[in-house]
């Protein structure tokens, strides 16, 4: 299971300029060093994720009874269905205990506030908004299965599944791909670089609508509601997420004709703001929202202050 890095915002110019933060195209993680140093975080239950500082992997236990709790890194831009993403990991089960009607392991995309909402619940899949994520399911009396599963913004779901367990102590590579503007995700499991299983056995509710995904995690989901519940324990390694580019890139800035002015290349299907701030504290849009061309966008601030300000571009999805 092998080794990488990350990125963080940039800071710059005369008035000391915000740009949004960007990822690139293509974010890799291999746990070669401890990832809580490098922007990742945890949100409920601490004790379930461990950097295995000696094999360079996530140790991972998920487990039901315990509140929903990530392991998790905001993506630094907000995917919907209009994009085309991709994801892949290592994963390696250590041990697994099932009872009742079962319940799942989980890592991929979610939407941070909808996630951290007390109300947001696997178990029901009525109450889990904003999901692009692997699902496997151990076998329970009914087959094993392998799950990738969406959810638009008001949790309508859309999965594809194959029957085929997850053996312990095996490496399996798992791939996730969404055409950009299809309700369609092209998943598929390897092991020893061969195909193991391609989940191809869909269902998608005939009003799935639109998603908004910012962070991709492993989660270990509280089994309320399900019947069931799940304690696996296992690694993850060797992380790559494929993105669109961020929303905003190339930015530049200057006075013209009296006028602050940020040029930037922009992306459709986003919303551009100009803010501007003199405390840090208050911000101010100075611009109404814009949307984005696919090409070279202008802000204006058209009356900045006399003493120095500081300005940044707002960017986001309607």
């Amino acid at each position: 299971m092998r080794k990488s890095g990350l990125f963080g915002p940039v800071l710059a110019g005369a008035f000391v300029i915000a740009r949004c933060v960007a990822i690139g195209d293509t974010f890799v993680e291999d746990f070669a060093t401890d990832p809580r140093t490098r922007g990742w975080q945890i949100h409920g239950d601490p004790s379930l994720f461990s950097w295995d500082s000696t094999n360079q992997v996530l140790e991972v236990t998920w487990d039901s009874s315990r509140p929903n709790s990530y392991f998790y890194r905001p993506l630094g831009t907000v995917l919907c269905l209009a994009d085309e993403f991709a994801l892949e990991f290592d994963l390696r089960l250590h041990s697994v205990e099932v009872s009742g009607w079962g319940f799942e392991i989980a890592l991929g995309f979610f939407n941070l506030e909808d996630a951290m909402d007390p109300d947001f619940k696997r178990g029901t899949g009525t109450d889990s908004p904003n999901l692009f994520e692997f699902d496997y399911f151990p076998d329970v009396g009914f087959g094993p299965w392998l799950t990738a599963t969406m959810t638009d913004m008001r949790s309508a779901f859309a999965f594809w599944s194959a029957s085929a367990p997850l053996e312990l102590g095996t490496d399996y590579r798992v791939r996730l791909y969404h055409a950009a503007g299809t309700t369609n995700i092209e998943a598929a499991v390897f092991t020893n670089g061969q195909l193991y299983a391609r989940l191809s056995y869909p269902w998608v509710a005939t009003d799935f609508g639109d998603f908004r995904l910012n962070a991709f995690s492993v989660s270990s989901y509280n089994e309320a509601g399900s019947g069931g519940s799940i304690r696996a324990r296992g690694v993850v390694d060797n992380l790559v997420i494929t993105i669109p580019p961020p929303p905003v890139q190339d930015l530049s800035w200057a006075f013209v004709n009296g006028a602050w002015q940020m040029q930037f290349l922009s992306q459709t299907n986003w919303v551009y703001t100009l803010e501007r701030t003199q405390d840090f504290v208050t911000w101010t849009a100075v611009s109404g929202g814009v949307p984005g061309t696919g090409s070279i966008l202008s802000l204006l601030d058209t009356d900045p202050p006399a003493e120095r300000a500081f300005y940044r571009v707002r960017a986001y999805r309607p």
